[in-house]
């Protein structure tokens, strides 16, 4: 009796199963839809990162969104130029030129150059320590440097050092995720090509800032004032570069009093700044001897009404 029962319900089970499985490829043949053959030459010419900076939900997003026309040929940053124009052939479309981008973290107040409102001991997460009187930091808009951007980061390209975050430029890909999580909003993108920054996001008053930081913007002006492009000015009590404009000259560098802009090009800048305290020195050589042969002829003048 109980095989006849086991029998029994494995042929149940079966037929069952058998009804199923007709059911499921009539429903897979009613409800097909029909895929566009350029979506997975799309996919296959895109990265694979599933990053989300193009801003769809991974890469098989973005090529549905391509072939539907409701994003551009070059939307992928990682992919740049060459990945462009791979899906711009598929679309047959033109793909214009893709500057390639990078995350920058404004701001170079380290452990060594910025001061602290207090000492923090809790749970290491930005988003925390910039809870409680927006920070540890002494500047307001500084790096908490509790290194949330670095675990967000699926490239192993930004990394915290003597509390400052910093991007590898070779790794990073634009994803944007270090961006949307900073919660002092001061990782930002630029051009791969731009070798100069100013690295600070304070919008305090020079006074306040050297207070707080040796190494921000002090809003002088001397960076505007020198630049040969019109390239950058201060605005906000924060100098901002137009890249547009810039040329990576690295002038505005060697004039900046605080350091607060940052270039590629450290011998360039110590080589301009030399160069500028040897005429400084020129120019007070010039006037001491000018000066001297005043004095000189001052001498004479009254030796002279001595005599008389």
């Amino acid at each position: 009796m109980d095989v006849q029962n086991v029998i029994y319900a494995v042929v149940i089970l079966g037929v069952l199963g058998l009804l199923l499985g007709v059911v499921l490829a009539f429903a897979s043949k009613v409800f097909h839809v029909e895929m566009d053959p350029r979506v997975i030459q799309v996919l296959d010419a895109l990265p694979g990162a599933n990053c989300g900076a193009c801003g769809f939900p991974g890469c098989e997003g973005m090529a549905n969104a391509i072939v539907a026309g409701d994003a551009p040929v070059n939307g992928c940053a990682i992919g740049g130029q060459e990945t462009a124009e791979a899906v711009g052939e598929i679309m047959g479309q033109s793909a214009d030129g893709v500057e390639k981008q990078v995350a920058v973290v404004r701001c170079q107040g380290d452990c060594d150059h910025s001061k602290n409102k207090y000492e923090y001991n809790g749970l290491v997460d930005c988003r925390l320590i910039g809870d409680y009187a927006q920070g540890s930091k002494g500047c307001s808009s500084g790096c908490l440097g509790g290194g949330t951007c670095v675990s967000v980061c699926e490239f192993d390209a930004i990394h915290v050092r003597n509390g400052i975050a910093f991007v590898d430029k070779e790794k990073c890909v634009a994803c944007k995720k270090c961006i949307d999580i900073c919660p002092k909003h001061i990782i930002g993108l630029m051009p791969y090509k731009q070798k100069t920054e100013v690295k600070c996001s304070t919008h305090d008053a020079g006074k306040v800032v050297r207070t707080n930081c040796s190494i921000g913007c002090i809003a002088c002006g001397l960076c505007e004032r020198n630049c040969p492009k019109d390239a950058i000015h201060v605005n906000d009590n924060l100098a901002k570069i137009d890249y547009e404009k810039c040329i990576n000259c690295g002038i505005c560098a060697s004039k900046c009093p605080t350091g607060a802009i940052y270039t590629e090009y450290p011998e360039r800048v110590e080589k301009m700044k030399e160069k500028d305290r040897q005429k400084k020195a020129e120019a007070a050589a010039a006037k001491k001897a000018e000066a001297a042969k005043a004095q000189a002829e001052k001498e004479k003048i009254v030796a002279a009404d001595s005599d008389k």
